[in-house]
């Protein structure tokens, strides 16, 4: 079973054989499996009939990940660039992606189907929901890296999966929007240096909503099609959305509105929370024609913390994915004096609900970035905290 663990071989530029193989070609399975976190909660209090390991998936998610990262640390290691092609024509790595999408279907409808028989208080429905949306943003996720492909199952995919937390437009808006203006203070989904994780994300959902269907819209114009058409990819997503959840309150009752609000709320949310601590305060240099410069490893926040990479399909490598969109999560590669995160994306996001504690820890460490050295015209700060800044941090980094 040679494709378990195979060896890439191939001649680099200077005509010299290279071998590599995968490390984490089977951990990569993880990421599949990991949405059935949601269910462990329901599990547990089956076994136990303890309401409290409801919010075991809470507590996995914001406590014992960010602990694991910091105790396993980071892996800094990257595929010979000989190998990449052959990486990326690796049809295991892309079979992980497709498998992850049915199980997202799996993990909500059994979830919600669970809480309606279950006869819990509110705040055990409540636990679930939360676990429920928290199992979606990692489908969004999956969104993320099947959008950034040519082929059309793949795109198709994205949309199947994005409809799980009724995010169809994310696609749209990210690859045509977001990586077009990241990292400047045109980008509704780059945060501002000074910007706490709420103000943000009051600016980036309704924005990222208003500039995908935007986008969608310029795009059918120019083809002579109505936005209203169902050629419109959004309408696509949409409408199965609302085939999925609107067949649930059929089926089960108005009782699960609630958790399919909660449940929606808290995916749209972890993908708020990974933009906002994705590109905080970076800026791209604005040039004399007023054309920003194209994104550089260092206009995004790197993670190489293994755990949390591991169940993301390397999303954390975020600086390799802005310069190479086209690259697949198995081909990121890590760089030198990159702008990095202390902790992986759950840590992260725990740090930022905080947003005190979020500013002590990255407010130093953004004006201590090699490329910026306490340099405010190379920071995106909101302008309405710059002064207050300013004399609070000086140029003393």
């Amino acid at each position: 079973m040679s494709w378990l663990n195979p060896t890439f071989v191939a001649e680099d530029e200077n005509g010299s054989t290279v071998s590599y193989r995968d490390g984490k070609r089977l951990a990569w399975a993880w990421s599949v499996i990991n949405p059935f976190f949601a269910w462990i909660g329901i599990g547990l209090y089956a076994l136990t009939d303890q309401l409290w390991w409801l919010w075991y998936p809470v507590l996995q998610g914001y406590v014992i990940f960010p602990l694991l990262d910091a105790w396993l640390g980071e892996d800094t290691n990257n595929p010979p660039e000989a190998v990449v092609p052959q990486l990326e024509q690796d049809p295991y790595y892309r079979w992980l992606t497709y498998l992850v999408v049915p199980m997202h279907y799996i993990v909500f409808v059994g979830a919600a189907w669970w809480v309606m028989q279950a006869a819990l208080p509110w705040h055990g429905y409540l636990a679930v929901a939360i676990a429920a949306g928290l199992a979606a943003g990692l489908g969004i996720n999956t969104g993320h890296e099947l959008g950034h492909k040519n082929r059309g199952i793949d795109r198709w995919l994205a949309k199947l999966v994005l409809a799980v937390p009724f995010y169809g437009h994310f696609w749209i808006e990210h690859n045509r929007g977001h990586h077009r203006h990241v990292s400047t203070p045109e980008d509704v989904a780059s945060s501002r240096m000074g910007e706490t994780i709420y103000q943000f994300a009051l600016r980036e959902m309704p924005g990222a909503a208003r500039r995908g269907w935007q986008l969608e819209a310029d795009r059918l114009s120019r083809k002579g099609v109505s936005v209203w058409s169902w050629q419109n990819e959004i309408l696509q997503s949409y409408a199965v959305s609302l085939l999925l959840q609107g067949g649930l309150v059929v089926w089960l009752g108005l009782g699960v509105l609630p958790f399919l609000l909660i449940h929606n709320f808290l995916a749209w949310w972890q993908l708020t929370s990974a933009n906002y601590v994705e590109h905080y305060g970076l800026l791209r240099e604005k040039r004399d024609n007023g054309r920003y410069e194209p994104c550089q490893p260092h206009h995004s926040w790197n993670s190489n913390h293994k755990l949390t990479n591991q169940v993301l399909f390397h999303l954390q490598r975020h600086s390799d994915h802005h310069a190479n969109m086209m690259r697949s999560y198995q081909s990121l590669r890590d760089f030198p004096d990159l702008p990095r995160l202390p902790n992986g994306y759950y840590g992260m996001f725990l740090l930022a609900y905080v947003p005190s504690l979020w500013f002590k820890v990255m407010n130093p460490r953004l004006l201590a970035l090699p490329h910026v050295q306490g340099d405010w015209k190379k920071i995106n700060v909101l302008p309405a905290k710059r002064d207050a800044l300013m004399r609070q941090y000086g140029n003393s980094l």
